[in-house]
């Protein structure tokens, strides 16, 4: 495993792949993801991005001309500040001294020296696989969307907005940059990553289309006769680009039914049935702790499958005249 720093500044075994077209593939989850952060250390406002620019670096020293990052599952909120830094750009105070990691910290920001910027970046195609709906800031901003999530208060999640805003404004500045860090698509990528590496001129795509595309998913789904798709929790978030929603959304193309699995079923969960989703289900048998779910998801996942298979096959021995059809609608129990 290669060494680099973790979200809370220690130090972690992490990787990175290097393909046969020369083309590293960098996952910022496995470098500075939530599952690294110790729960009594969530505080998205102390967590950094730096083992991703580690990663970065570590994939130039390896050859690699060409990167993609993919973002998702992140346990940070510095709009990719840390990454920036260990790829040797310079965050400098009012009084020209070096701010320490972390979001927050964003705030104190007067300027950004780039002169010590690894050179070998100006000649590499970065490529930023992203969730579109995620952007830096504003009212759908990531410290608003996702900072109680990783942790933060209501008092540090608007410090963190206010934080992250300073943070595009000196950056696009700076750095000279044209598009927009403020709210534009994939802008607020795994805690603002996504515009941090567009500062850098890396190109912020629809992680369907970086991703789903190789598998030649289409081509999959024109095959089947019956679409399953899984998530950790279906949600009110679910349709803003998570993953059983495209899925479902490429599987109308072709007319195919889709069943929709969660670890959880979430306030607005039946808003996926927009986006093409026929029916939905929780994997869990009964209450049990978030470390047993995650223990068992693979035996829940199986055993909700077959389940809900078995109900396919009752409703298909059923006469014509007793299916119904219609949509899913929230439960009223809560």
């Amino acid at each position: 495993a290669l060494p680099a720093t973790g979200p809370v500044g220690q130090r972690v075994g992490t990787h990175f792949a290097l393909l046969p077209d020369g083309t590293a593939v960098v996952e910022m989850a496995a470098v500075a993801g939530l599952s690294l952060v110790p729960r009594e250390l969530r505080d998205p406002g102390a967590t950094t991005t730096y083992g991703v620019g580690e990663l970065i670096r570590a994939a130039l020293d390896a050859g690699a001309r060409r990167i993609l990052v993919g973002c998702g599952d992140s346990g940070t909120s510095d709009g990719g500040a840390g990454a920036l830094q260990a790829l040797g750009a310079r965050l400098l105070d009012a009084y020209d001294m070096q701010l320490p990691l972390g979001g927050r910290e964003l705030a104190h920001l007067h300027r950004i020296d780039a002169s010590g910027l690894d050179p070998r970046l100006k000649d590499t195609e970065i490529r930023v696989a992203c969730n579109p709906f995620n952007v830096l800031c504003g009212e759908r901003g990531v410290a608003r969307v996702f900072g109680p999530q990783k942790g933060a208060t209501p008092t540090q999640v608007e410090q963190l907005a206010a934080a992250l805003e300073h943070w595009a404004h000196v950056l696009t500045r700076d750095l000279h940059v044209r598009t927009d860090l403020f709210a534009g698509p994939g802008t607020g990528a795994s805690g603002g990553l996504g515009a941090g590496l567009a500062a850098l001129g890396g190109r912020l795509l629809p992680r369907f289309d970086v991703l789903l595309d190789h598998l030649d998913l289409d081509a999959r789904l024109a095959r089947a006769d019956l679409v399953v798709t899984a998530e950790g929790a279906l949600d009110h978030q679910t349709p803003r680009g998570k993953v059983p929603a495209e899925v479902a959304r490429r599987a109308k193309r072709f007319g195919r039914p889709v069943l929709a699995l969660a670890g959880t079923i979430g306030e607005g969960a039946h808003t996926v049935t927009a986006t093409g989703v026929d029916a939905y289900s929780s994997i869990l048998p009964a209450p049990v702790t978030l470390a047993e779910a995650l223990g068992r998801g693979g035996e829940f996942l199986t055993d909700a499958t077959e389940r809900a298979l078995r109900m396919i096959l009752l409703g298909s021995r059923l006469p014509q005249a007793l299916v119904v059809s219609g949509t899913q609608r929230p439960s009223s129990v809560r």
